[in-house]
């Protein structure tokens, strides 16, 4: 992912949802969006029917979703964070409307497909908040999103991902190794789905 720093103004997730579907199809490309949403300061109050946490492990919290793209809130307890990770030749951009996060890109430096192995290398480390969104790197896709435990606070962020996605690639950088793993929701729309458990704020 790459940070972005632009002059913001305070919206509403709706309000960043409806200028993300405003975008032509033939004009939502990485730069467009991210012009899209790095003008954008979350309003944290509304983003709160999206706003779930629990001890065991991030949350994910679908806001909006069509054919060109979806829209994720994920909630972070301070100390969590996700695996190494790849969307496979999606776009992805992030915002962070409350606290903030560290990204950790890796490069691929060896892969057999077949096999399923790898071999990682970390590049870059930096941070996002309200102020810095991101984009995913096309040129190091392979990351992973840390609330450090010395940040000592709940963070939330919002994902735009293009095209809609149901699995992703997972790396134990390790054991050299990699897998698809499928990809659910604790919440749809504000509601916990069955089986799900998480604290709404």
């Amino acid at each position: 992912m790459t940070p972005q720093a632009q002059v913001l103004r305070t919206r509403t997730i709706q309000e960043l949802v409806d200028g993300l579907c405003a975008i032509p199809v033939a004009a939502f490309t990485r730069d467009q969006v991210l012009r899209e949403f790095g003008r954008t300061v979350l309003d944290p109050d509304s983003m709160r029917p999206f706003m779930f946490f629990r001890r065991s492990h991030y949350t994910r919290n679908l806001i909006h979703r069509n054919e060109l793209l979806e829209v994720v809130a994920i909630g972070w307890e301070a100390g969590q964070a996700s695996a190494i990770h790849n969307h496979r030749g999606q776009e992805c951009w992030m915002g962070v409307p409350v606290g903030r996060l560290e990204i950790r890109n890796y490069r691929l430096a060896a892969q057999d497909p077949v096999a399923h192995t790898c071999r990682l290398e970390p590049s870059i480390r930096y941070f996002i908040d309200p102020r810095h969104p991101a984009a995913v790197d096309p040129a190091e896709p392979i990351h992973s999103v840390h609330n450090l435990a010395e940040f000592g606070a709940r963070a939330v962020s919002v994902h735009v991902y293009s095209l809609p996605f149901d699995s992703c690639e997972v790396y134990q950088i390790e054991q050299g190794r990699y897998h698809d793993v499928p990809l659910g929701y604790t919440t749809r729309f504000g509601v916990l789905c069955p089986g799900e458990q998480a604290e709404a704020v």
